[in-house]
Parts: C-alpha cells; sequence; structure tokens
C-alpha cells in the first residue's frame, strides 16, 4: 500500500466511534442511533500521488470500517435495496455477519447469489441500484448517506482473497451435456458458474488472448486491478470450466457449428458491445484520433503503459481532448494522464448535472486534474500538414426542452463556436454491437442497433433453438452487475431446458 493514502487515519476514526457504540451496546441500537452514526469514507490514494501511478485508487475499508459501516444497516422488514440488485443478493444477511464480525458467513452469503463480489463492489454504480433503494439514504434525503452496500461487498470479497481463503463451489455429478459461452465477460462467466454447478461441461470461447471481457480490456488498473479478476477465473478453473482463446465466433467457426459440428448441447452468446461509434465529423481520419475503448484496450489488456515490459505502441498525447460524459471518458482521460498527458479535458455537450458518469469516476477524475468543459462540443477536428490532429472547432449549447428520455435536449448556440488546441482526441460516446456473429447466422434477429433479440427475456432464450444471449449484446452497453443478471437468468433457462431435454 502507497504511504500516499489515508486509511490508517480513517481506521483509528472508526475505531474510536465502535468503541463508543459498544459502551452502548450494539444489541440496544435505535433507528435513531443507527441513523447517527457517520458512514464511512472510502480510504484513498492521493489525488497528485495516484494521477501518475496505476495503483488501485481506492484502498478499501478496514475491518472497523466495516463493521461500522454494517452497524448503519436498519434491518428493514422490507428490504427494498434487494430489489434493485439484478442479482438479488441477500443484503441484509450479509451486513449481518460484517456487523457481528463475521466475515466468512459473510462472503458465503453473497456467493450464494454473485460469483464475482470483488469486482462488482468496485466497478458496480450501487448508488444507481442496491444504494439507490436504501432505507438510510431516504431517511437521511442523500443517497450518498446510504449503506455503502458496493463497498461492504468488496471488503467481503477481499477479506477472503487476502487470507487465502477462496472456497470452490460445489459441482454437481457431470450430466454428459455440454454448454459452449461465448465471451469471458461479466455475463459469460455468471452463466459458465451457473451451469457448470448443476454437473455439465462447459467451454468458454474468448476472441482476445486473454480472459475477463469488458472487466479486463475495458476497466483500467487502477479501477479494476487485473490479479483480481485473473482470481476470479482461476475460480472457474477449480471448477473444471474449459478456456478456449484466441477463438473468433463467426471466423474460427460459426455459432452454429458449435452445435452441428462439435455437439455441444446448448450455447450462451455473451459477446458484449465493442463496435466503437464515432461522431462522423471531418477530421475524424486525423492522426491522433482513437475510439476510447481501443485506447483503453491497448493500455489494459496489452499494459501499453508498462513501457519497460510490453511492446504495445500507443500514442501518447500531451494535450488530450476526451469526447463524451460516461464512464469510458472517465477512464480514458484518467489513463491519458498516467500516460503522460500534460492536459486532458473533457468535452460534453450537457451540464455537469446530466453527466452520465458515476458521480465517484466524476470526483476522482476532478481531484486528478481532468479538466470538464460542459456545454461544449467539437464539430470538426483540426489537422496540421502532416496530416496530425492540432486542434479542433467546438460549438457551445445551451440546454432546451427534454428529448425523448427526459434529459435537456442540447441547443447549439449560433455565432459562438471557437478553437481549442489538441494532439489526440478520445471519442468515447458509446459502443455498438459488433455484427460478425449476426451476419455469420442468418436465423439469429437483431434490432436495428444490432442487439440480438430475445424470443423469452425470462430465460434469455434467442429465436434460435438451444441459442441463449445476454449482458450488453442484448442491452447495449450495460453495466458489469446488470450483465450478471442477465447471465444467471440465462443458466437457470439452460440449466432447466437440459433437465428436461
Amino acid at each position: 500500500m502507497s504511504e500516499h493514502d489515508n486509511s490508517k487515519k480513517l481506521d483509528e476514526a472508526a475505531k474510536t466511534e465502535l468503541e463508543k457504540l459498544e459502551a452502548k451496546g450494539l444489541s440496544t441500537l435505535t433507528m435513531k442511533d443507527r441513523l447517527a452514526i457517520p458512514s464511512q469514507c472510502m480510504p484513498e490514494l492521493d489525488a497528485c500521488y495516484r494521477a501518475r501511478s496505476m495503483e488501485e485508487v481506492a484502498c478499501g475499508y478496514s475491518e472497523a470500517q466495516a463493521v461500522l459501516e454494517a452497524q448503519r444497516c436498519l434491518h428493514c422488514k422490507k428490504p427494498f435495496c434487494m430489489d434493485g440488485c439484478p442479482v438479488h443478493i441477500s443484503i441484509p444477511e450479509f451486513i449481518a455477519y460484517i456487523a457481528k464480525g463475521d466475515f466468512d458467513g459473510a462472503i458465503a452469503k453473497i456467493k450464494e447469489t454473485s460469483l464475482l463480489p470483488a469486482i462488482c463492489g468496485r466497478v458496480c454504480p450501487q448508488e444507481r441500484q442496491c444504494q439507490k433503494s436504501c432505507t438510510v439514504g431516504k431517511s437521511l434525503k442523500d443517497v450518498n448517506k446510504s449503506v455503502a452496500i458496493g463497498r461492504l461487498e468488496r471488503f467481503c470479497a477481499d477479506y477472503e482473497r487476502n487470507k487465502g481463503k477462496v472456497k470452490i463451489p460445489s459441482v454437481k455429478p457431470a450430466t454428459g451435456k455440454r454448454v459452449a459461452v461465448i465471451g469471458s465477460g461479466p455475463a459469460g462467466l455468471a452463466v459458465a458458474a451457473d451451469v457448470r454447478r448443476e454437473g455439465h461441461a462447459v467451454t468458454i470461447f474468448e476472441a482476445f488472448h486473454k480472459l475477463g471481457g469488458v472487466m479486463r480490456y475495458g476497466i483500467p488498473e487502477f479501477r479494476l486491478p487485473k490479479a483480481i479478476v485473473d482470481k476470479e477465473i482461476e475460480t472457474l478453473a477449480a471448477m473444471d470450466v474449459e478456456f478456449k482463446t484466441n477463438f473468433v465466433i463467426g471466423r474460427t467457426e460459426k455459432l452454429m457449428d458449435l452445435l452441428d459440428k462439435e455437439g455441444y448441447d446448448a450455447v450462451f452468446i455473451g459477446t458484449g458491445a465493442g463496435l466503437p461509434l464515432f461522431m462522423n465529423i471531418e477530421g475524424e481520419n486525423l492522426v491522433g484520433v482513437f475510439a476510447a475503448n481501443e485506447y483503453l484496450t491497448r493500455a489494459n489488456l496489452m499494459r501499453a503503459y508498462d513501457s519497460d515490459h510490453a511492446d504495445t505502441p500507443i500514442w501518447k498525447g500531451k494535450n488530450v481532448a476526451v469526447l463524451g460524459g460516461g464512464n469510458v471518458a472517465m477512464d480514458a482521460s484518467r489513463m491519458a494522464l498516467r500516460l503522460g498527458a500534460e492536459k486532458v479535458r473533457i468535452f460534453y455537450r450537457r451540464s455537469m448535472a446530466e453527466l452520465p458518469a458515476r458521480k465517484e469516476e466524476i470526483a476522482h477524475a476532478q481531484a486528478e486534474g481532468v479538466e470538464f468543459c460542459v456545454l461544449e462540443n467539437p464539430s470538426k477536428i483540426l489537422g496540421n500538414d502532416k496530416g496530425r490532429v492540432r486542434g479542433m472547432i467546438v460549438d457551445r449549447f445551451e440546454l432546451g426542452e427534454p428529448d425523448a428520455k427526459g434529459r435537456p435536449r442540447p441547443v447549439k448556440l449560433e455565432g459562438q463556436s471557437f478553437e481549442v488546441e489538441c494532439d489526440t482526441v478520445l471519442v468515447a460516446i458509446g459502443n455498438g454491437s459488433n455484427p460478425l456473429i449476426s451476419k455469420s447466422t442468418p436465423d439469429l434477429k437483431v434490432n436495428v442497433k444490432g442487439n440480438i433479440e430475445l424470443s423469452d427475456p425470462e430465460t434469455q432464450k434467442t429465436f434460435i433453438e438451444k441459442i441463449y444471449a445476454g449482458g450488453d449484446i442484448v442491452l447495449g452497453a450495460a453495466t458489469v452487475i446488470l450483465a450478471m443478471g442477465e447471465g444467471r437468468k440465462a443458466a437457470a433457462g439452460i440449466n432447466k431446458y437440459l433437465a428436461g431435454k
């Protein structure tokens, strides 16, 4: 752990507060007492230090912090928090274990429904899901004051891993049935775990040379260390799940070949949404313009930031413009700093209030020195005589009437365009679905955006017998936990189908 974090100070404060509560009697705490317990801040690396480091920014709760935060739970008769969890973790129960100091019991309860707690605890937007429905946050009229469910989930997973106590889920006797899972992202891993538990043989096909999907190539090391992704995959390997990397369905083999030639009894498609979208403005073909997900893939999957040990080529701009306001834009801007950029600006055509990224990620980016240019968006990228980016023409906007989604519509202000200098442009305005599988599988139905359509959303079954799908390839770009939720539904559908086959 770096010396530049505030863990010790926060741990000491938590211990002091716990001593006061223990003196009062933990079993006698009233609702008012619990609401008065201060919410626990996450220890973090110093912003100036971490902006040039790939170390994980959030350092995790201490045991005292975790126990104190767990004491804030009101143990509601109706746990609304569970309604906001796509995989329906028994939240009050695992928090009750933490409050008693039984961390083994807590992680065991979590793993009844989630195989990826260390990952979900780090990257899921809990403030829009479980914590949004927390009674504590509603009582205090601030979702940021809700019980920190995600941080407690992360604490349990880290405790188990650091103690070397990771338990391998039990697997039922072999059924002789075989299931192919396409993609090793969160949806695919969730399917593999639940199907394998029922005794079916599982093979995961991954196009890249490393496993993990978006958790590997999309989310930076400083938010999700890849050693943690490796540990989660090791659990599946210990369950005898088979992995085939560098295997591109639609190229190496067609989708239907897995059923017709390879003899699999069912197939799950969880390939995500990795096709970058561009703005289609003049200058996007200049040297120095990149899709943010390509930029992040080079840095995350291929470790371009580690120039002493990796030969991955990457454009290290000094004056970087990032287009977009989502989590990918935050990740790309913060990665640019760590790759040596001197100036990083995010351009977003709405206001700060409309930024779709997690509030925590926005705050981290601001603290690290990323500038936010809101109500501004480029209409043209400018190049020099060598075909390289030298700047952009930027338009100013104001907010108008709500659009179809209820967000204020950005309205261009005529005559207020201006020029800015930059040598790199990272486009982070969203991703589409890779058409490779759908184009090579004529009977697979997709919508106008290329997302796979389902014949039965309850089981994630497609319009082709024996083929299921879930995650971003169905939803469009979503979240890790939503993809896992779809994976679990698909696994239940596959298991039911195979049981009746």
